[in-house]
């Protein structure tokens, strides 16, 4: 008798999953106004961005491409950064004006080698951006700061629409899949946002296939949600190309992430964006909306 041995490694992607390729007159539309400055929908190769470019929105990465961590999940270079660019800010300033974006997402590598993590330099891009495009939303996606109130502090200051931190994953899977970072630390950086400033709403965003189970994904929801956490994201984990990073565990169906949504708006987010394409920025500006309309 023959036997058929079980399929050792990744799960092969499924239909649903195929990424889609990028739009060659998106990229060439949005290099040619980016001035130098790096987004994370072109160096990551969002497989969205046609469809959030098309809507005004874009996601820039801010404080170099090296980071001082290296999560298991995370496909950025790490190891030592360089000096930060003080000429940044205005750039991506005049890169949002000449793209004519509606809606922004700040984000940056983890900066640990500055005393203030780039908070600072956070807090140049957002009021440069405010200065050239008044009109134009504006939502951080910060780092941990490693758990400090100061660094926190000065970029709640600068008075972003939205300030998002991810916790990336459960808190069961959190010491394999992040770097130098904890789940209760995550927590506390939104805890303390709303503490310091609660006129500014928090997001946060969790992705699957690591290896996560349904009820802990609910209890990671239900935690963020008690650390006065508003607006949150789900998404399904692609590794990187190298392949050195984690290995896909599992790739959750379109029908999942369709209930996992609706029990997260259930159980009180104001906004839920959850499907297997779904990244931290994914329809930012819609999302934002939501609270305006509570």
């Amino acid at each position: 008798m023959e036997h058929t041995s079980a399929k050792i490694g990744p799960p092969d992607r499924p239909d649903w999953i195929k990424v889609r390729g990028l739009n060659i007159d998106v990229q060439r539309a949005m290099a040619g106004k980016l001035h130098g400055s790096n987004t994370v929908c072109l160096s990551a190769k969002c497989p969205n961005i046609g469809e959030c470019f098309g809507r005004g929105i874009a996601a820039f990465m801010i404080a170099g491409t090296i980071c001082t961590r290296a999560c298991g999940f995370c496909g950025v270079k790490h190891g030592v950064p360089e000096p930060l660019d003080p000429d940044e800010p205005s750039r991506i300033a005049s890169s949002v004006h000449d793209l004519g974006l509606k809606y922004v997402v700040i984000t940056a590598v983890t900066r640990d080698d500055l005393d203030d993590g780039a908070a600072g330099h956070f807090s140049a891009t957002v009021k440069a951006i405010r200065e050239l495009n008044p009109g134009t939303g504006i939502e951080v996606l910060i780092p941990d700061f490693g758990g400090e109130r100061e660094p926190l502090q000065i970029v709640l200051d600068s008075k972003p629409a939205i300030l998002n931190h991810n916790i990336e994953t459960v808190r069961r899977l959190t010491p394999v899949v992040r770097s130098r970072a904890s789940y209760d630390r995550s927590l506390k950086v939104l805890e303390m946002s709303k503490r310091l400033c609660p006129d500014i709403p928090t997001k946060s965003g969790i992705m699957l296939g690591l290896g996560e189970e349904w009820d802990e994904v609910t209890a990671a929801l239900r935690d963020l949600l008690d650390a006065g956490c508003q607006l949150v994201t789900i998404g399904q984990y692609l590794q990187p190309r190298s392949g050195q990073e984690l290995p896909v565990v599992r790739y959750w169906t379109p029908e999942e992430f369709k209930q996992l949504g609706k029990t997260a708006r259930e159980m009180g987010f104001s906004g839920v964006a959850s499907g297997p394409f779904v990244r931290s920025s994914y329809f930012a500006d819609e999302l934002a909306q939501n609270l305006q309309q509570d």
